[in-house]
């Protein structure tokens, strides 16, 4: 959805932006094209080999950005405050990572059970699969996946791991089909590696701090883009989105009246709804299904 970020987020010349997602560079390529001759762009990915993808890329336009690996919940350590004029989020996994199986993000590839977006930092999902309780992989699987067999499916991977431990995907893919036969289009695996990758990875922790963080980047009048591909995603992004736009902080976790305290709003809600991709981009890029685009301005 290049066109429409494009489109909602208003990129001119100059001014400093920001892909916190680098992926394999098509954002951060098409904010440099539009905002020449000197517009700057910062960005990162956790993804090493995605920040070099994104430099080559990029290569063309030297001297108008600045890459670094790491989390984008991270930019504020290194981006001046109020300073940017645009954010884009493009959350999720990317097609390439998708496409190496060495990196364990895909039930349709045989690889090893990683899923890690930075594979040098962090538990990996075989660790998740072989170590967690039984319960707390249930609640994995129902949170983050919205995976209604999910203690089905945990009381069987519990099972299997007495005999020995699991470690690749398509290990797993086996057991969940014998637990939970395949009925549809949607393969039954679907659900279960989305939320492992979700938790291997921090996702709604990293989006959660990530938007306060891209809130204060953002100069006045700057928009943040926000590309979702999961209700739980979406659901938080929305609810931030609402709360900054009716004028009141959350204290503590549990967004509650009594743990509400008053506030100035901070965001103008530029989408009222989260916009979707065209026929046309679904005919190119089917993955693309899924992707919901919210569009906020700093007031």
């Amino acid at each position: 959805m290049v066109a429409e970020v494009l489109e909602w987020l208003k990129p001119h010349p100059g001014g400093r932006w920001i892909d916190g997602t680098n992926g394999g560079g098509g954002h951060s390529e098409a904010i440099l094209k539009a905002t020449g001759p000197d517009g700057f762009l910062y960005g990162c990915d956790r993804d090493g080999a995605a920040i070099e993808a994104t430099r080559k890329r990029l290569a063309p336009y030297a001297g108008r950005f600045e890459l670094r690996q790491g989390n984008f919940s991270e930019l504020g350590e290194w981006v001046e405050q109020g300073s940017s004029d645009g954010v884009v989020l493009d959350l999720g996994v990317s097609s390439a990572q998708l496409d190496w199986a060495e990196r364990g993000f895909s039930f349709q590839a045989e690889g090893p059970l990683d899923m890690r977006m930075n594979p040098a930092e962090g538990r990996t999902a075989a660790d998740l699969v072989n170590e967690l309780g039984e319960e707390e992989l249930a609640k994995i699987f129902w949170d983050l996946g919205d995976e209604p067999r999910g203690r089905r499916i945990a009381r069987a991977i519990g099972l299997e791991r007495q005999a020995h431990r699991i470690e690749s995907t398509s290990e797993l893919v086996r057991l969940i089909e014998r637990v939970v036969p395949r009925t549809g289009k949607k393969h039954p695996a679907t659900r279960v590696f989305l939320a492992l990758r979700m938790a291997v990875n921090d996702e709604l922790g990293s989006l959660e701090r990530g938007l306060a963080v891209a809130l204060s980047l953002l100069a006045q009048g700057g928009r943040m883009t926000i590309l979702t591909f999961h209700s739980v995603e979406d659901r938080l992004v929305k609810e931030f989105g609402r709360r900054k736009a009716r004028g009141y902080t959350v204290r503590g976790e549990v967004d509650l009246p009594e743990f509400r305290t008053e506030a100035a709003p901070e965001l103008k809600l530029v989408t009222r709804k989260a916009i979707k991709p065209t026929e046309a981009e679904l005919e190119g890029n089917p993955r693309a299904r899924s992707a919901q685009l919210r569009v906020f301005e700093k007031l």
